[in-house]
């Protein structure tokens, strides 16, 4: 009997009796009886009326028990303190099982719980209210939940970006590369979304499994594994010696006059006095960001790394998705900060944004539509359509 279910308080009666109904034949016919037997697997510490000769009998006598009582706070507190975390599959789950654990019946009730498990999701907070008042079951609410979900491009969803004005996509090719500026894997707009080059990964910068997509991310190509992205090259400048003898550009007649011979050493005593031909001359390093092809606005590429120069911001186009998530349909602008100016890094740099437009470059016998970043007054042909290929 050590292979029994048994009862200690710590499930809901009703599903440890559904599960032992199924032994009825066997407990029956041997081990003295059905209900003898079931009444032998209950802790001893659960006091049970001698009067107790059917199950129903059996299963009010443990539900009016202290410990069902225990039980049922228990996950009721369990209840009050859940919170979705992403994984719908599990919160589903748990959400059933605790309303029914601790006899949380009530659609209101429960409606309200659901709600309240919501708080850190504000747009699914704002979603869920407007359809609530209209749900009347859990699996109402299930379905609308997942309905509102489903509407939210997460962490790994693989998307193509449509440029609203002219209904290309952004594409890129593996291994073709510019032949000026960085000579990096090339961008551009091509005609389908169902090209392979045209599907990108939305990746949160955390990359939480389960992360809804609100400010910041990177955007990986699928077919390279790139991440789109600006770079910046660095270079060297002489900078001039500020020691510079003060009479070097005097004749040689003027600094014998002075006492300074033309290696540079002072008569009379004084000290010596360097020439400047004498001193090393400083480098300083500069940096810049390589330029389009065509019309020298900043140029946009894919690399192999997602570093800061890789990190895209969206912002709504349209303001009726003010909570900020990023959903399938979308019209956004992207942005990217540049984390150098001439001299080096820098906290605040410049922000550009993501633009395609009719300028044209040409790599051997192909043709190619430019896409850049610039800081110009933002207009139609910044705006890009967020099109969800597949969820992750």
């Amino acid at each position: 009997m050590n292979s029994f279910p048994k009862y200690d308080g710590s499930i809901h009666p009703d599903e440890w009796i559904n599960d032992i109904k199924k032994y009825y034949n066997m407990w029956e016919d041997n081990y003295g009886g059905f209900l003898h037997t079931a009444k032998s697997l209950i802790n001893p510490t659960i006091k049970l009326p001698t009067e107790i000769n059917d199950l129903e009998k059996l299963r009010g006598a443990l539900k009016k028990d202290i410990s069902f009582t225990v039980f049922k706070a228990s996950n009721k507190r369990k209840l009050q303190s859940l919170n979705y975390s992403g994984d719908i599959l599990k919160f589903f789950t748990d959400f059933r099982n605790l309303c029914y654990n601790s006899e949380t019946d009530d659609i209101e009730e429960q409606k309200e719980y659901f709600y309240a498990s919501l708080n850190g999701y504000p747009y699914f907070l704002t979603e869920f209210y407007k359809r609530m008042k209209n749900i009347n079951s859990m699996d109402e609410l299930i379905k609308v939940f997942e309905e509102i979900e489903s509407n939210i491009i997460r962490h790994g969803s693989t998307v193509a970006l449509k440029h609203v004005a002219t209904g290309k996509y952004l594409t890129s090719i593996k291994d073709v590369c510019y032949t000026t500026g960085s000579k990096k894997q090339l961008v551009f707009t091509g005609n389908s979304k169902f090209d392979p080059n045209a599907l990108w990964k939305i990746c949160s910068r955390n990359n939480n499994e389960y992360g809804y997509i609100k400010n910041d991310l990177h955007l990986q190509h699928k077919s390279s594994n790139h991440y789109l992205g600006i770079c910046y090259r660095q270079y060297q400048i002489e900078i001039q010696n500020q020691y510079q003898n003060p009479f070097q550009n005097q004749s040689p007649q003027n600094q014998r006059q002075f006492g300074i011979p033309q290696f540079g050493i002072p008569q009379f005593g004084l000290s010596p006095i360097p020439s400047i031909a004498a001193r090393p001359v400083p480098n300083q390093n500069q940096y810049e960001y390589h330029k389009s092809p065509s019309s020298n606005h900043t140029e946009v590429s894919c690399d192999g790394n997602g570093y800061d120069e890789y990190i895209w911001n969206f912002k709504h186009s349209k303001l009726e998705n003010y909570e900020g998530y990023l959903k399938p349909n979308d019209i956004v602008n992207l942005s990217i900060k540049k984390s150098f100016d001439i001299n080096g890094p820098i906290q605040d740099g410049q922000v550009e944004f993501l633009r395609n437009h009719d300028v044209q470059f040409t790599i051997g016998n192909d043709t190619f539509k430019e896409v850049v970043c610039h800081n110009e007054r933002l207009g139609g042909i910044d705006e890009w359509c967020i099109e969800l290929i597949k969820r992750a």
